[in-house]
């Protein structure tokens, strides 16, 4: 069974009808070991202010939002925005974070997972997590892909290795469909998580932003520079966001 969250708002803030997990870094990593221990399976989403506009436009990611077991407040935007309608964020957990953090603390107990990326990166990327905790077991590793004709190798490969915990970095919202629709038959996974860009970061595929600029929230106009050909993605984050929020608030725009 799949669990999904409850009616209980407390410790959340709510953006355009999306409840957002009011924590820290630390909390967050204590609430996935919880679900580590508990008899369900879990998804962890980390909505940023692009997520959510999707989420406007897109019925099915818009119920997963909705639905899952815990929502990380992975921008800036949305600590801005919670504030503009008078909620509070403590701080940014971003989902490359939360992964190295939870990676660090893991025993051998909770075997993981990673999926996604180009081929041989989810390798890299395992080596560096190994690297800061050499007590972690990595259960396997596979590039695949979102689409219908991987599903049953990427199935079959999860559940040959047991892990306890999936990473997958297909995208968004590409990964949180496909946990959503394929969690159920991942036997031994307690939590999967999608961490978009994460193992790319770690191996340095790509550079995140530095210190400062992720600290003024400013990591839009980075990856404005360095990608261009994202900046209809980026522009839906840094105005089509704020827009609906100042329009909208806590509520969902659609019926």
């Amino acid at each position: 069974m799949v669990a999904h969250s409850s009616d209980d708002s407390a410790g959340k803030v709510t953006l355009l009808g999306i409840p957002i997990d009011s924590l820290t870094m630390d909390a967050a990593v204590m609430r996935v070991l919880h679900f580590l221990e508990s008899h369900r399976q879990h998804q962890v989403v980390t909505p940023n202010s692009e997520m959510l506009v999707e989420a406007v436009r897109n019925r099915e990611f818009r119920r997963i939002l909705q639905s899952s077991s815990l929502n990380l407040p992975d921008g800036a935007g949305l600590l801005w925005m919670a504030r503009l309608t008078r909620q509070s964020l403590p701080h940014r957990v971003t989902g490359v974070d939360t992964m190295q953090e939870l990676c660090r603390v893991l025993t051998p107990d909770h075997p993981v997972f990673l999926l996604g990326a180009k081929p041989g990166v989810a390798e890299k990327a395992a080596l560096r997590l190994k690297e800061r905790n050499a007590r972690l077991k990595i259960a396997g590793t596979y590039a695949g892909s979102p689409r219908e004709s991987d599903v049953r190798e990427i199935i079959a490969r999860i559940n040959a290795s047991n892990p306890s915990v999936l990473f997958v970095a297909f995208g968004s919202p590409a990964q949180e469909l496909w946990i959503r629709r394929y969690l159920p038959s991942l036997t031994s996974v307690k939590v999967a998580m999608g961490v978009g860009g994460a193992f790319d970061f770690l191996t340095g595929v790509q550079k995140r932003a530095p210190q400062i600029v992720q600290k003024l929230g400013c990591e839009w106009a980075w990856r404005l520079v360095r990608e261009p050909w994202r900046a209809r993605r980026i522009l839906n984050a840094v105005l089509v966001f704020p827009s609906l929020v100042v329009r909208y608030g806590k509520s969902e725009p659609l019926s």
